[in-house]
């Protein structure tokens, strides 16, 4: 296997460096939306039961002890409940364009790492070839086939790292590209159902 990267020359370094971010990413991201979506499995239920109580300090805190970005928009209603419906809205809606970086972390990235890794692959081919040429150019492919050898495998071993690494992070790119876009629609779900909650309770209060 050693002897496998080091025959793809010089461009397996920027490979290797390219797997070693593209696997940080991956696991790191797919650890981040379980706990995220363990964590918002039950959130709603409980806060909704919790401001229709008028519970107001257990329902932030319950959402400052859940930590997700959903829980945070909610915190942000909750805590700016007394304004009026339009405002309230329209912060919360800050609120939630806020909290989106949180779920969009590293995505570019790996999406620039399977593109990277493919173009790498590609010019590990050309520069492969090029020795190749060269060796042939030279004569040298009768007297040292090692050399005619070293170079196409030099072509072979890069395009094949290269895919390596770029399919996979093309799969988990897009799959987490549909997370986010899920995430985002059930935190514009919670925060509507928030809002709706505590302008409703804020009504029946003034007509008190």
């Amino acid at each position: 296997m050693i002897d496998l990267i080091k025959s793809g020359g010089p461009l397996m370094i920027p490979l290797g460096l390219c797997a070693v971010l593209a696997t940080f990413i991956i696991l790191e991201r797919f650890i981040y939306f379980s706990s995220v979506s363990r964590k918002d499995r039950f959130f709603l239920d409980r806060l909704l039961s919790l401001i229709h109580s008028c519970r107001f300090d257990e329902a932030l805190s319950w959402c400052t002890d859940v930590a997700t970005p959903a829980s945070q928009v909610a915190s942000q209603a909750i805590a700016l409940r007394h304004l009026p419906e339009s405002d309230l809205k329209e912060l919360v809606a800050a609120e939630l364009d806020r909290q989106v970086p949180r779920l969009d972390k590293f995505i570019t990235a790996l999406g620039t790492i399977a593109n990277v890794a493919t173009l790498l692959g590609l010019l590990g081919t050309v520069t492969g070839t090029i020795q190749a040429f060269g060796v042939l150019g030279a004569g040298q492919s009768m007297g040292n086939p090692a050399a005619l050898a070293g170079s196409i495998a030099e072509a072979l071993v890069t395009t094949a790292t290269g895919l390596c690494i770029s399919i996979p992070a093309v799969i988990c790119h897009n799959h987490f590209v549909a997370t986010v876009n899920r995430r985002i629609a059930a935190m514009e779900s919670i925060a509507t159902a928030v809002v709706i909650q505590v302008c409703g309770r804020n009504l029946v209060g003034k007509n008190l």
